[in-house]
């Protein structure tokens, strides 16, 4: 008997201990709304470079369909921590201000492209910005049509290559589809 008690009690109290505060579900903490799209207007005759607000940092994205061998190239709508803030379309790239402190970025494909089952249809990744920074970041989209496959990559980009490649990209300013 004096053994069965403590049994008994470590019974009912094991419930108790897996009921854990409810658990959300993964996803990119990046993105928006997945119903928002954008239409987009690429100049290519203009290569602005703003420097930073004071207090703020500036968040360059750039999108590189240099190897996305397909046409129409994707349109790739960029969240900042699970608002939209803009969308590029075919080697363009635009820029946010934020404020300093921890972010999260995503990119996402708007228009349904063919992909393999494994393949990446998003992006996301998180930094850290101080006030006074530049920070660039792109998206490079691929499309094989001999394996019929797409996806895209978001990587931090040096800041020398991304200005690079400002020189050749569009500038890109979006607004919601209503």
């Amino acid at each position: 008997m004096r053994i069965a008690l403590p049994v008994l009690l470590l019974c009912f109290a094991t419930p108790a201990f897996g009921q854990a505060s409810p658990i959300e579900t993964a996803s990119s903490p990046g993105c928006g709304d997945p119903n928002i799209k954008f239409d987009v207007k690429t100049d290519r005759s203009q290569h602005p470079f703003a420097k930073p607000d004071p207090g703020k940092a500036l968040v360059y994205v750039l999108q590189d369909d240099s190897r996305f061998f397909s046409n129409p190239r994707p349109t790739t709508r960029f969240g900042l921590d699970r608002a939209w803030v803009g969308a590029t379309q075919s080697n363009a790239y635009f820029y946010v201000s934020v404020d300093p402190g921890e972010h999260h970025l995503c990119a996402l494909w708007q228009s349904t492209i063919e992909t393999g089952p494994l393949a990446p249809r998003a992006a996301a990744l998180h930094f850290t910005a101080q006030a006074g920074n530049n920070y660039f970041f792109i998206v490079r989209d691929r499309w094989s049509k001999t394996e019929l496959l797409g996806f895209l990559k978001l990587k931090p980009v040096d800041s020398d290559e991304a200005q690079l490649l400002m020189t050749d990209f569009g500038f890109s300013t979006s607004h919601e589809k209503k």
